[in-house]
């Protein structure tokens, strides 16, 4: 019966994902964009592990949705196309991914790194909380515990692009520069998740 209800909780976010997962990969195969074509596979078994965590510890709605949002921007950023004058890519790549609209602002891929990362952490924090949070003695060790989860998922996230990069003869993922950046974004949206962490952590111990 908790699995059924379970279920039907998770059904609007099923929807929205499957809409938009659709949507996304009937343009990369009419492009022939054979990279996001991989990355959405990846994304099933993303979900698969969104899904798996959430019946374990219950995300907060609000983070499910956060979810959804990052996965509906990251095939947004493979598949929409952009004009030249906005594009900053060392791949020559004309995709949203690849959007700066001034120079002193970053670029598309970066804000969407530093968000989604955000919220990887947030959603480990979930779990954290249920395993260690009674063990965790201080602001600084939840802090920590935190951003190093992100990180090390946003690690994952380079390694996933590695592998494009060894599986198929052109990819967006640009060069090592572009990963540096990536990695950055990653470690700034996973500092940001472990003060949120923090919030929560106090609020829960008050």
């Amino acid at each position: 019966m908790n699995q059924m209800r379970l279920e039907k909780r998770l059904v609007p976010f099923a929807i929205v994902v499957g809409l938009y997962m659709l949507a996304a990969l009937t343009v990369a195969l009419r492009q022939w964009n054979t990279e996001f074509l991989f990355y959405g596979l990846v994304m099933f078994g993303q979900i698969a592990c969104v899904v798996w965590l959430d019946r374990k510890v219950r995300l907060p709605v609000w983070i499910l949705w956060g979810l959804v949002l990052w996965g509906l921007v990251h095939m947004l950023g493979g598949t929409i196309r952009i004009p030249a004058r906005f594009a900053d890519s060392d791949t020559g790549a004309l995709t949203l991914y690849n959007l700066r609209l001034a120079p002193w602002l970053p670029r598309y891929d970066q804000v969407v790194h530093t968000y989604g990362f955000l919220l990887a952490s947030l959603a480990a924090w979930c779990g954290l909380r249920t395993l260690f949070a009674p063990g965790l003695k201080s602001t600084v060790g939840v802090w920590t515990t935190v951003w190093l989860c992100g990180m090390g998922l946003g690690a994952t996230n380079e390694v996933i692009e590695f592998a494009a990069t060894r599986l198929m003869t052109w990819t967006n993922v640009g060069g090592y520069v572009n990963t540096g950046w990536d990695l950055v974004c990653n470690m700034l949206g996973a500092g940001l998740g472990g003060f949120w962490a923090v919030r929560d952590w106090r609020r829960r111990c008050a």
